[in-house]
């Protein structure tokens, strides 16, 4: 049976670093690419990242039933997850990785009951601030609207089965992989070994009930504007 993974993060929190990592590292896990109306930033292409679309073509994608969900982000530019890749990984009896946002995950999670979400979250809003700069794909108007936005989407962190603070980049990969083997693990009926155990006592570290206060602290840091020094 296809189990659904959704991973969300605000933009700028190294969510689709994590992903890159356990696509290489987790086997029978496909992933879904997103399409969007939006223009390519950087190096990105088509088919890799996104699937690059005009807006007559997603709307007709949209009449044709074609996504799972679908939303206009900031009120201007597409974005969708297609049906297609979820029929294809049940076929081929493997599990399904989305990687979408908060708005997206809601409309998956009333589709799909049984999905496992998961959010990423900077350490606080100084760090993303510092990685949304460190990139330079963004005016800085955009900047500040990512980092307004982030805190409306951390706010909703209770609606995740579990959260992972992206502080360090190699412990956020094992905590990811984790994650994503206990939920098989549990799925899968089959008594556990040693090793499942401490990869299920990993996972269960990251669930929501046990990050609570963890996450207290980043949504304060969010509460009001970073203050700048100098002149």
């Amino acid at each position: 049976m296809t189990t659904v993974f959704i991973i969300s993060a605000p933009s700028g929190s190294g969510k689709s670093t994590l992903v890159g990592h356990v696509r290489k590292t987790v086997p029978r896990l496909d992933f879904s690419i997103s399409y969007t109306t939006r223009k390519p930033r950087g190096d990105e292409q088509n088919g890799k990242e996104y699937y690059f679309v005009s807006r007559p073509e997603f709307e007709g994608m949209i009449e044709q039933g074609a996504f799972l969900e679908y939303a206009a982000v900031f009120g201007k530019d597409y974005y969708g997850t297609a049906k297609r890749f979820l029929a294809a990984a049940e076929q081929q009896g493997h599990d399904l990785l989305l990687d979408i946002d908060v708005q997206g995950a809601e409309k998956i999670k009333l589709k799909l009951p049984d999905a496992v979400s998961i959010f990423i979250l900077p350490p606080d809003r100084m760090e993303l601030e510092k990685r949304l700069r460190h990139r330079s794909l963004d005016a800085e108007d955009v900047i500040q609207r990512r980092l307004f936005t982030a805190h409306g989407e951390i706010e909703k962190y209770e609606k995740y089965d579990y959260i992972l603070v992206n502080d360090r980049l190699e412990d956020s990969v094992a905590a990811l992989q984790a994650i994503l083997i206990a939920e098989r693990l549990k799925r899968s009926g089959i008594p556990s070994t040693a090793e499942d155990r401490e990869v299920l006592a990993i996972a269960e570290r990251y669930s929501l009930c046990n990050v609570r206060e963890r996450v207290q602290p980043i949504l304060a840091s969010f509460a009001a504007p970073a203050v700048r020094g100098g002149c």
